[in-house]
């Protein structure tokens, strides 16, 4: 049984003092959870979750680590540091980071190694743009994206990988696949990696949703078998629908 997982992606939004502000009050309103819970908020409000949560049921993490493991590369920050600072997730791959700084297949499967160095779990980001999914090659778009990104990865343990389904079309937009449409593709993410690291393992692989989650659509996509919770943007953002989306998922 895969554990439902909700990752609040904040991207650039809150500062420092407003996300004290905010964890507190998520620390006052959270239920017990059956779901796991963990916020992605930018660099600088990191000790700022630890603070909040390192002996809670939340957890934390980045949306963006450096290639290299240390050295003269101003404004990367290492595997290490997030490591040091307790994160247990960082996102790489995200279609924004392909987008606004190019970076490639070759990039995310560093970035990716450099977190399983430090014990930190990667939240790989796959998922096709409009265009391609137009033409009808979502799915090989995609698994193309998640082989490329895993090539001669050698991965043990299944807590040691969380993919993210975003197609690019639904992010930040208000659009969002119909469930049955991101169940295929997350079964077809299974699939594949049924095929590289064997059928148990993909098994228990976390497989989430992510493009313009909300709590409107949430329930639906959490119906599919092989939809295992959801990397959330906007709605991650406002206590009440994180909150909304926390308790759709139990």
């Amino acid at each position: 049984m895969r554990r439902l997982l909700i990752a609040g992606n904040w991207k650039m939004h809150k500062t420092p003092s407003e996300a004290r502000v905010w964890f507190r009050e998520l620390k006052r309103l959270l239920p017990p959870l059956a779901s796991e819970v963990a916020l992605l908020p930018a660099f600088p409000i990191l000790p700022y979750a630890r603070e909040a949560f390192q002996d809670t049921q939340v957890a934390y993490g980045a949306q963006d680590v450096s290639a290299h493991r240390e050295g003269a590369y101003t404004g990367e920050v290492s595997a290490r540091m997030l490591a040091d600072l307790g994160c247990r997730y960082t996102i790489v791959g995200h279609s924004e980071r392909r987008k606004h700084h190019q970076e490639t297949d070759a990039l995310v499967r560093e970035k990716l190694l450099r977190l399983l160095e430090e014990g930190i779990t990667p939240i790989l980001c796959v998922g096709e743009p409009l265009e391609v999914r137009e033409r009808g090659e979502a799915v090989p778009y995609t698994l193309g994206q998640l082989a490329a990104a895993l090539e001669g990865v050698d991965l043990q343990d299944p807590r040691q990988l969380v993919v993210a389904y975003e197609p690019v079309w639904a992010i930040g937009t208000g659009k969002n696949a119909a469930p049955l449409d991101a169940e295929e593709m997350h079964q077809a993410i299974r699939s594949a990696l049924s095929k590289r690291y064997g059928e148990g393992f993909a098994a228990r692989v976390r497989i989430l949703y992510g493009g313009s989650v909300n709590p409107g659509n949430f329930a639906s996509l959490l119906s599919m078998p092989n939809v295992d919770g959801g990397l959330v943007g906007g709605a991650s953002l406002e206590l009440e629908s994180f909150l909304a989306l926390v308790k759709l998922a139990g």
